[in-house]
């Protein structure tokens, strides 16, 4: 019978002596003169399957120079072995070539440093590190769309070409059919007749949306412009943004804390084997953080507050913390270590946040929230929004927005608006968060960052 890896390793028990058939690579050859051993990975578990493999086998000696990367096929017995490491191994009685692999084929079986393995993008995913890596972003990915569908969030597949800049930055790709010629800021030749770029995020339209069906989630790619080669930066990655009408910044953070929670619980149940690996060769004590994690409640601190915690310390930091600007990644990191796990850092100086976010009674703050938690600093980012037209407008104004295009956007607030809130999640934060990778570069399938566009 044809059989997983996966379904091999839950029931093994049950497999005992009866033959299977197993499709997968080569990871490893060993042959000797009287047998030899095939480390065969099918994709369907972080483990391997040890094929063994015997000269009365009739293409014995085309079986031991199958090579690393080859494509296969295994029938075989599947046998017990309860005294080593492997619980069974499967005994071949045929072992089939599919697929050869050239000599020269890059991921041998020894240690590859990540910048080489990010030069081979389109096979890293077959060494140990990436192959776990890019499982936890699967189940990750799926865990958040059960924690939404669960609640009965709406999922909204919000648009990628759009003609608004949600966070005011200006830092987008733009989207054009009049390549190598000057539009001269006249737009009317192109093909949306106006100025297109690749969003940088579905918040704006996600609101929308909340005003209608009152909790929705918009989960899809952004893209940012930024010339920024840093570790934590990417020109191209997937974001998850839900919506929630009649709710505040308390609301956003307890719906944020519940799903960190909701995805770290559901990896420790489907991804054991990948947190061991990670825990043991990436992060120490990676699986300690995330279980205190769980049992934890999430501190909350405002901006000033915090500011104030880290100018005691200053003498630690490169960066000085001022009242009224941002935190590095150093002071992230400081406040987290300073709590003792995840804190929400809420009440931030209206200059350095974006002009959608609700102004507090002070005139001077926005009801903003960060999620910073340990060994990653910023992992979310939210606020209650502005639901007040005429406070709105006053912030777009000062902030020199042209908001000709954001006129749908402020009708929002005309017809049935309400206190509404929503934040922001890098999934690629999330992954480097849970596994201990410390490159977002080695958590995007095919990284697109400044100068790379490669596969």
């Amino acid at each position: 019978m044809a059989i997983e890896t996966k379904k091999l390793y839950l029931d093994f028990q049950r497999f005992k002596d009866q033959e299977v058939e197993i499709n997968g690579w080569v990871r490893n050859n060993r042959s000797q003169k009287e047998f030899g051993f095939i480390d065969l990975n099918d994709g369907t578990a972080f483990e391997t399957v040890q094929v063994v493999y015997e000269s009365t086998m009739e293409n014995f000696k085309e079986i031991s120079k199958f090579r690393v990367g080859s494509a296969i096929t295994v029938k075989g017995k599947v046998v017990l072995t309860p005294e080593m490491k492997q619980p069974f191994e499967v005994k071949a009685t045929q072992i089939n070539l599919d697929g050869d692999s050239l000599d020269d084929y890059p991921i041998q079986p020894k240690r590859h440093t990540r910048e080489f393995l990010r030069e081979n993008a389109h096979l890293r995913m077959r060494t140990n590190l990436f192959n776990a890596v890019f499982r936890v972003r699967s189940v990750v990915s799926y865990a958040i769309h059960k924690f939404f569908q669960e609640r009965g969030f709406v999922y909204l597949h919000a648009p990628i070409i759009t003609a608004s800049d949600a966070e005011g930055a200006g830092e987008m790709f733009q989207v054009t059919t009049l390549a190598g010629k000057k539009p001269e800021e006249n737009y009317s030749n192109d093909f949306f007749g106006k100025k297109a770029n690749l969003s940088v995020s579905g918040q704006l339209q996600a609101e929308a949306y909340a005003l209608a069906y009152k909790n929705v989630y918009t989960f899809g790619p952004t893209f940012r412009a930024e010339n920024s080669n840093t570790t934590r930066h990417a020109s191209e990655f997937w974001m998850i943004e839900p919506e929630i009408a009649f709710a505040d910044i308390n609301d956003d953070m307890k719906l944020a804390e519940d799903m960190v929670k909701f995805i770290i619980r559901d990896l420790f149940e489907t991804c054991e084997s990948e947190l061991n690996f990670f825990d043991q060769f990436v992060e120490k004590g990676l699986i300690n953080k995330l279980k205190k994690v769980l049992d934890s409640k999430f501190a909350v601190v405002t901006h000033k507050e915090a500011i104030n915690i880290l100018i005691k310390n200053e003498k630690d930091f490169e960066t000085k913390p001022v009242h009224g600007q941002d935190l590095a990644t150093e002071h992230e990191k400081f406040l987290t270590k300073h709590f003792d796990g995840p804190v929400f850092v809420i009440d931030w100086p209206k200059e350095i946040k974006a002009f959608y976010m609700r102004l507090n009674d002070d005139q001077k703050t926005v009801a903003a929230m960060d999620l910073l938690v340990p060994g990653s600093g910023e992992l979310i980012g939210g606020s209650q929004r502005e639901e007040r037209l005429d406070y709105l407008e006053k912030r777009i104004s000062e902030l020199g927005i042209d908001d000709k295009d954001l006129w749908w956007y402020k009708d929002l607030r005309k017809y049935g608006g309400c206190k509404h809130a929503g934040f922001g999640m890098g999934l690629e934060r999330m992954i480097m968060y849970v596994t201990g990778i410390d490159n977002i570069r080695d958590v995007l399938p095919f990284p697109r960052t400044p100068k790379k566009c490669d596969f």
